[in-house]
């Protein structure tokens, strides 16, 4: 009630620091998404982005970072959503990198105006990777035929239950060379100025926050709520931007409900979806 009585109040006589909101984005970067686990995608952050950057008074928007990376699409959209709300509400991006912030989730760390890390952090990465299964001895063993029927000779391009050919690996390492560049481009023009001229930077290596500050990719070293209380004193408040509840009273943004059907198909997509996240965590031993 008392918080509720003070904005009623003149802004001459409230004695209050400044607001800056706070957006986390946690964990890796797919599409889709279910009520069991949801994912990091524009679909998923876009609300608390909107809010956060229509807080009024607010010099700053801090958004904290703590992904592995995933999918090169959707982190470059969130990436741009960043920027356009920047733009369009004139308020500065400070990024915080957590645990890490490498690959996809380096390159929306790149929408922040200063990227701030732990000497610790793990930051960069900055390359693409594609991964994948090979089952054709496996449909062999268990007395199983793969049958594939096609218009078009590549619609089986990479096909998991069929031996690997030179020409799909060749025409997907084109596809990744062309992602690459837009990363490389992205960096680039972030970080201009700011960007050690060293050819391993682009190599998709990963480092510290420490040596990551050293290469340019970072701008400072440090904690969020200590940086910003710097910045904006000591009565600087964080206000944590969260989505909305959904099913279960989890914070899923963009799901509204789910049928049962759809929630052993969720429970079942989510086992897959944890298995590769786990995956991307650990190359960075997380």
């Amino acid at each position: 009630m008392a918080g509720f009585l003070r904005k009623l109040m003149p802004k001459r006589f409230r004695k209050e620091g400044v607001v800056i909101p706070v957006v986390r984005l946690q964990g890796a970067i797919m599409n889709g998404g279910n009520q069991f686990r949801p994912a990091l995608n524009l679909a998923s952050v876009a609300p608390m982005l909107e809010k956060a950057f229509s807080v009024k008074d607010a010099p700053a928007v801090a958004i904290s970072i703590n992904s592995p990376g995933g999918s090169p699409v959707q982190s470059r959209l969130i990436f741009t959503r960043i920027r356009e709300l920047a733009r369009e509400k004139q308020k500065k991006v400070l990024v915080f990198v957590e645990d890490v912030a490498a690959s996809g989730g380096y390159m929306i760390a790149l929408a922040g105006d200063e990227i701030i890390a732990d000497p610790t952090s793990i930051v960069g990465s900055i390359g693409v990777v594609s991964g994948g299964f090979g089952f054709p001895e496996l449909l062999k063993k268990i007395g199983v035929e793969r049958r594939v029927y096609t218009a078009g000779e590549n619609k089986v391009i990479l096909d998991p239950f069929q031996p690997e050919k030179e020409k799909d690996i060749e025409y997907l390492k084109t596809l990744q060379l062309e992602i690459h560049q837009v990363f490389i481009a992205m960096v680039r023009e972030r970080r201009a100025g700011k960007l050690k001229d060293d050819e391993t930077v682009f190599s998709g290596l990963f480092w510290t926050g420490t040596r990551g500050l050293e290469l340019g990719l970072i701008d400072g070293l440090g904690d969020m709520r200590q940086e910003l209380k710097k910045r904006y004193g000591h009565k600087t408040k964080l206000e944590l931007v969260t989505a909305a509840r959904g099913l279960f009273g989890r914070r899923v943004p963009g799901i509204s409900s789910m049928s049962l059907d759809g929630a052993a198909s969720g429970l079942a997509t989510g086992l897959v979806e944890a298995a590769e996240e786990k995956a991307l965590w650990s190359r960075f031993g997380l």
